[in-house]
C-alpha cells in the first residue's frame, strides 16, 4: 500500500554494510500528530502477541481476515515511523516477541495459495461471486507482507530474530528474482495495464477482472523482493545462508542478469520511462543515467556478496561466473560511480578478476541448514489444491450481503485517509498549474487543486475522467451492496 522515495540518504549506523554511503530510501517528514497514527504502541503489543499461523484452508476465514487487518495496520505503522525517523516500536515488537518468522510462513503461504489453489478456483464453473473483495485481500496480503519485511530487514536485529527463516526468505526472494530476470513479472504488469484498459471498453467477469490485478501485482511484489535480499546481504553471517545465495541459487549471477535486462526501466514512445513510486514515469533526457532505487539495492548486493571476505571464501568464481560477472565492468561508467562511490573497490575487484583465476573454494563438510517453510506447506497440501478450492468456494469466499457490509466498514477504518496521505511518496499536485495541492475534487476524489480558479480552469480536461472514477466507486459501492 505504500510508496517510497527514491533519494538514498546518507546515515551512519552500526548495521549498515562497511563503508556504504548508501542506505535505505527515506523521506525526511516528521509525523508529530497522533491523529496520523494507525496503530499505537499499547494496542500494536496486544495485536503482534496475537499473531499466529494458519494452513492453506483457513486462508480467507473471518479469523484469517482479522489477522490481515492488523497485519495491514502494522505494516503502515512502521512504514511512518521509517519515514519520520521516529521510534520503530513496530519493528521492535516484531523482533522481541519473535514473530518475524511468522510474517515470513504467512508470506509464503499466500505465494503457495496464488499458485496453487487460486488457478483453480478461477476454472470452478459454479464460482460467480457477486464481490472479490474478499479474494483480493488475500492475494494483496503477500504484498501487504512484503512491504512489511522490507521496513524492518533494514535492521541486522531484525535479519537476526528471523533465524531459520532467512533462508526461507533468501528461496522466495530468489523465486520473485527469477520472474523479474525472465521478464515474466514484467510482461505481467504490461499485459495487465493492457487488459485493464481493455476493460474499461468491454464486459469481463469479476474473476478475470482480479486475474488482471494479481498479474499486476506480481511486479510490485517482485521489486520489493530486491530490497529485501539487499538487507540480507547487509546483515546475515550465517554460513547456510551465505551458502544459499552463492552455492545454491548463484545470487550474483542472477543481480547480474538483473543489471543487463533492467526490468524497471522500459523505452515508450521514443523516450524512457521509469517504474518509481509505483508507476511508469517519463524520465528526462539529463536524468536517464540517474541511478534508481532498484538499481541501488542490486549493486549493494553484488557489492556484499562478491566483495565480503566470508563470502568470497565461499563462491567458485569459475570461468562461467567469471564472464558473467567481468560483464558489470561495461555498467561501471565514472556516471555511475560518482552517484555510489563504493562501487570503485567493485571496479578495481572486476579488474583484478579479468587477469587473475581466483583459487576454487575449499570443499569443506559443513551441517547446513535447509529451508523448509515452501515444501512442507506442499507436502502438507499436495493433491487436495481442487478440494481446498471448492471448499473456499462454499464457505469462504461467498459471503452475505451482511457480511460484506461489516467487511467494508472494517476496512473504511484500516485504510483511514488522513493516514493514507501522509504515505504518499510526495506530495499532491495541483492537476492544472502542477503546484503543492491541498484540495480534492469532491465528486471522485482523485484529482488535486490549489485553488477553486485551477479546478475550473481544469474542468473541461477533467471532466469525463471524473465521470469515469464517479462511476467505479458507484459500481464498488454497489457491489458492496453499501448506500453512498
Amino acid at each position: 500500500m505504500h510508496k517510497k522515495d527514491n533519494e538514498f540518504l546518507n546515515e551512519s549506523s552500526d548495521h549498515q554494510s562497511p563503508d556504504l554511503n548508501i542506505t535505505r530510501d527515506r523521506r525526511i517528514q516528521v509525523y508529530t500528530d497522533m491523529d496520523s497514527s494507525v496503530i499505537l504502541p499499547g494496542e500494536a503489543e496486544g495485536v503482534v502477541q496475537s499473531l499466529q499461523t494458519f494452513t492453506l484452508k483457513e486462508v480467507g476465514s473471518p479469523r484469517w481476515f482479522r489477522q490481515h487487518e492488523h497485519i495491514e495496520k502494522l505494516n503502515m505503522q512502521a512504514i511512518l515511523n521509517a519515514s519520520a525517523m521516529h521510534d520503530e516500536f513496530i519493528k521492535e515488537l516484531l523482533v522481541s516477541y519473535g514473530k518475524i518468522p511468522l510474517l515470513v510462513h504467512e508470506m509464503i503461504l499466500i505465494e503457495v495459495w496464488k499458485h496453487k489453489v487460486f488457478p483453480v478456483l478461477c476454472q470452478l464453473q459454479d464460482f460467480n461471486p457477486s464481490s472479490t473483495f474478499h479474494l483480493y485481500m488475500v492475494i494483496h496480503h503477500e504484498a501487504t507482507i512484503i512491504n512489511l519485511l522490507e521496513t524492518i530487514m533494514f535492521h541486522k536485529d531484525s535479519c537476526e530474530a528471523a533465524d531459520d527463516s532467512v533462508l526461507d526468505l533468501v528461496d522466495y526472494c530468489h523465486r520473485k528474482l527469477t520472474l523479474l530476470v525472465s521478464g515474466t513479472a514484467r510482461e505481467d504488469k504490461a499485459a495487465a495495464h493492457g487488459r485493464r484498459e481493455q476493460t474499461a471498453k468491454t464486459d469481463v467477469s469479476s474473476i478475470e477482472e482480479l486475474q488482471i490485478r494479481s498479474t499486476a501485482l506480481e511486479f510490485e511484489i517482485s521489486l520489493k523482493a530486491v530490497s529485501v535480499l539487499r538487507y540480507i546481504t547487509d546483515h546475515t553471517s550465517s554460513i547456510s545462508v551465505i551458502n544459499r545465495m552463492l552455492c545454491t541459487h548463484n545470487i550474483p549471477c542472477v543481480l547480474v542478469q538483473l543489471i543487463l535486462c533492467c526490468p524497471w526501466t522500459r523505452c515508450r514512445e521514443g523516450g524512457v520511462e521509469k517504474y518509481i513510486h509505483s508507476k511508469w514515469q517519463k524520465i528526462n533526457v539529463e536524468d536517464h543515467l540517474k541511478m534508481t532505487k532498484q538499481d541501488g539495492q542490486v549493486w549493494i548486493s553484488l557489492y556484499n556478496l562478491l566483495l565480503r571476505e566470508d563470502c568470497q571464501r565461499k563462491y567458485d568464481f569459475n570461468s562461467f561466473n567469471k564472464n558473467w560477472l567481468l560483464k558489470l565492468r561495461g555498467f561501471l561508467t565514472e556516471v555511475l560511480v560518482d552517484q555510489l562511490p563504493n562501487l570503485v573497490e567493485l571496479q578495481r575487484f572486476l579488474a583484478h578478476l579479468s587477469i587473475m583465476d581466483p583459487a576454487p573454494p575449499k570443499k569443506e563438510l559443513i551441517l547446513e541448514q535447509v529451508p523448509e517453510m515452501w515444501n512442507h506447506i506442499l507436502s502438507e497440501n499436495s493433491g487436495k489444491w481442487k478440494a481446498i478450492a471448492k471448499y473456499q468456494v462454499k464457505e469462504t469466499f461467498n459471503p452475505s450481503d451482511s457480511d460484506l457490509r461489516l467487511h467494508a466498514q472494517r476496512l473504511n477504518q484500516t485504510y483511514n485517509w488522513d493516514v493514507m496521505e501522509t504515505l504518499l511518496p510526495e506530495k499532491p499536485k495541483c492537476g492544472s498549474c502542477g503546484k503543492e495541492a491541498k484540495k480534492r475534487c469532491s465528486q471522485c476524489q482523485g484529482e488535486w487543486y490549489c485553488q477553486r480558479e485551477c479546478q475550473v480552469k481544469h474542468w473541461p480536461k477533467h471532466k469525463k475522467q471524473c465521470q469515469l472514477l464517479a462511476e467505479a466507486t458507484e459500481r464498488i459501492q454497489k457491489d458492496l451492496n453499501i448506500n453512498s
